[in-house]
């Protein structure tokens, strides 16, 4: 299947490693030009090499914290003076750390916001009027599945991610007459930096070792593993793709059959 994504232009978040770089990778495979971003631009500039390596496609590298809204506005115009416009836009950015309601200060709840949901607003602010400009686009947001079944001991990600939803359901109402197409993917328990940092606080609040920890997650899982990350950028690649021309608006997990909810 021809994805019809031949030299379009991408920006993806948080793509030095994990789910961002196997997203961005998988959109450089299908021949779109790729910007990507993370705050070490060691690991970034690495990232950026590799990716050319295996797919021949032009990658441009931007040390950006997503969360500062000046980083933002400079990285997308930079992609947009390097490239000429954006067609795509994945907003993702680290998950806040991991607690519950006592352990966490109101300077804590904040920072999620503006990493989580305050990083998406002003990085879809900064790219719609180039997207309009070119007549259309496609903007994809990473969350978690505890938007749909919160998760115990993450009550950060499930509070700032939740915000996402609300806001992408209406943007992608409000941008539908643009041909801005706007979609929320959520991972379920992919193995990634981010998920071996939650099996170690569960090890330690269990006092269990790491494999335990991760086994006891992977119990979940109906299909009975963790999943890689290149199955999850293969949701996201589709939905950046023309072949995904009538889905706006919804919100998607890749989970394994993990969550239990109906929607």
């Amino acid at each position: 299947m021809d994805l019809g994504l031949t030299d379009k232009i991408a920006v993806v978040g948080a793509s030095s490693k994990g789910l961002g770089k196997a997203i961005a990778l998988g959109l450089a495979q299908e021949g779109a030009k790729v910007t990507i971003c993370a705050r070490n631009s060691n690991t970034l500039e690495a990232t950026a090499k590799e990716i050319r390596n295996q797919t021949g496609s032009e990658v441009l590298a931007v040390p950006t914290d997503v969360s500062q809204p000046e980083q933002v506005e400079s990285l997308i115009n930079k992609a947009i003076a390097h490239f000429g416009g954006i067609d795509i836009l994945v907003n993702n950015a680290g998950g806040p750390r991991a607690g519950r309601f006592d352990d966490l200060s109101a300077e804590d709840y904040l920072n999620a916001v503006h990493l989580n949901l305050m990083s998406t607003i002003n990085l879809c602010r900064a790219v719609v009027p180039t997207m309009c400009a070119r007549g259309g686009g496609r903007i994809i947001n990473l969350t978690s599945v505890s938007v749909k079944q919160p998760v115990d001991g993450l009550m950060l990600s499930n509070m700032a991610r939740t915000g996402v939803i609300g806001f992408a359901k209406t943007l992608a109402t409000e941008l539908a007459p643009d041909k801005i197409l706007v979609n929320n993917v959520c991972p379920g328990i992919i193995f990634t930096d981010r998920i071996k940092q939650l099996a170690t606080v569960r090890a330690e609040e269990a006092d269990i070792s790491f494999d335990a920890a991760l086994e006891k997650m992977t119990a979940d899982i109906p299909l009975g593993r963790i999943g890689d990350p290149e199955e999850f950028a293969n949701l996201v690649v589709f939905l950046a793709s023309e072949r995904a021309s009538y889905i706006t608006g919804t919100t998607i997990q890749a989970d394994g059959g993990m969550v239990k909810s109906l929607l």
